[in-house]
This record gives C-alpha cells, structure tokens and sequence, in this order.
C-alpha cells in the first residue's frame, strides 16, 4: 500500500496571502480629529443610577457612552487592626473587568488599577467627615465594565463614588464632581475618548466640589503650559457644575422612587 505524501504535522496556508496591515504611524491628528456630535468644551452624557447593588450599604452606576463603571460602598464597620484612630479609613479599590478593554485583561490587579485607585481615593477623601468614624473602616469598590479611556475612568469613579457614599448615607461635605481635559497644541477638548487622548500632549482631571467651590484633586500627565493647565482647570471646572446637578437630581430621584 502507497503511503500518502501529505504531511499531517504541517498547517498547509491559503492558497493566496495578503500583505499585513499596520497602523499608519501618522494617524496621531486622525485620533484628535474624531468626529463628535458634541463641542470641544461640552462633555459626554451621563447616565448615573444609585442603589444598583441591594446588598451594599450604598452603590451607584454611571455610564458615559463606551465608559461603565459600578460602585459599591460597605461601611462604615469597625477597622481591623487593634490600633485606635480618631479618624476613620477609607479604602479604594478598582479592578478593570476582563472584558472591559479591547484586549483582553487578566483578572489580577496591576500597576493601572492601583493608580486610578489612588486617583479616586484623592479626589473623594476630602469631601468625607472621616473624623465622625473612629476605628471605623469604608470601603469603596469600582469595577470597570468598559473601558474607553484612564482619564474618564478616573473622573467617571470619582463620580460614582462619591454618589454611592451619598446613598449610603455616610456624612459628607459635598458631592465630589470630576471632568477631564486632553491638551494638543493649543486646542483643548473636554472629556477625550481612549484615542485622543493617546494622541493628546498632555491631560489634566480635576476634581472638585461645587457647592464649596473648592478642588479636592488635579492629575495631570503628559506635557501641558502652565497657562494651558489652568485653562483646562477652569474649563473642567465649569463642567464640573453641570456634573453636579446631575448628581444631585440622580439622587434626588432614587429617593423618591424609594419612597
């Protein structure tokens, strides 16, 4: 009997093959330029709902188009450690879903989740009367359901933490409001999507409460004037109020359906 000549441990290819497609290393002003039915100083929409989870003493979702984010707040309960403290303690933690990015995430925490975390922790602690909660512990956990950006997940989490602290009734100074700014040449535009600001010089979030007038957070990466970072500042600023109408009437709102 005949052997056959097919070798079964080769992968035979197509009968006809295609150059590879790269990506085009001058698309920087092709990602700044995406076309958008809203303004260079007008934000995203936001959709935010509080009391989502009915276990969590207090909890928010918030979505900004292609950026979703849930929060849940437990506490405030009694610290851990044996050490006293008059002062309470917040902890933040924020996992990104496995699914929540265009590549595929693994489920243990990195570098990235750790630095929006602090983030987050930075804009809000400010705005909580921790020196009402001795010994105690609040734990605030984000998960990112999708993802479209680390400068909206950090202002879309400051937002959502600081509505569920809010639902969960804990003693605050005020509703925490938070907005981005990508910064290319000297064109700033307000709330960027993952592609501009990859292409953007540099970014700035501020973090804020409106009803104090008062900032409680500014990150800023990247290269950006000092005039430039101040305008940016003010404009976010100014966004920041409109947020936090917004916060208040979602609240507001799941108060009296509850009700």
């Amino acid at each position: 009997m005949a052997q056959s000549t097919f070798d079964r441990r080769r992968v035979n290819g197509p009968e006809e093959s295609f150059s590879p497609v790269f990506d085009d290393e001058d698309d920087g002003e092709l990602g700044w330029t995406i076309k958008h039915s809203r303004g260079l100083a007008d934000i995203r929409p936001i959709f935010l709902q509080p009391g989502l989870v009915s276990q969590a003493n207090g909890s928010a979702y918030i979505e900004t188009e292609k950026t979703k984010l849930a929060c849940a707040v437990y506490g405030p309960r009694q610290s851990k450690t044996t050490t006293y403290s008059e002062r309470g303690r917040l902890n933040v933690e924020v996992k990104f879903a496995p699914f929540s990015c265009v590549k595929r995430r693994s489920p243990l925490r990195d570098a990235e989740d750790r630095a929006v975390a602090i983030a987050v922790h930075q804009s809000i602690v400010s705005s909580i009367c921790l020196e009402l909660f001795p010994k105690s512990t609040i734990d605030v956990f984000v998960v990112v359901i999708e993802n479209d950006g680390i400068e909206g997940c950090i202002a879309s989490g400051s937002i959502a933490a600081s509505a569920a602290l809010a639902d969960a009734g804990i003693e605050m100074l005020g509703l925490v409001a938070s907005c981005s700014a990508g910064v290319r040449g000297d064109e700033i535009r307000l709330d960027p999507v993952e592609k501009e600001a990859a292409v953007a010089d540099g970014t700035v979030i501020l973090a804020c409460m409106p009803a104090l007038s008062s900032i409680t957070n500014v990150y800023q990466s990247g290269r950006v004037s000092v005039q430039g970072a101040l305008k940016c500042m003010e404009l976010c600023h100014d966004r920041c109020i409109d947020v936090h109408a917004v916060m208040a009437q979602s609240l507001l709102s799941s108060r009296t359906s509850v009700a």
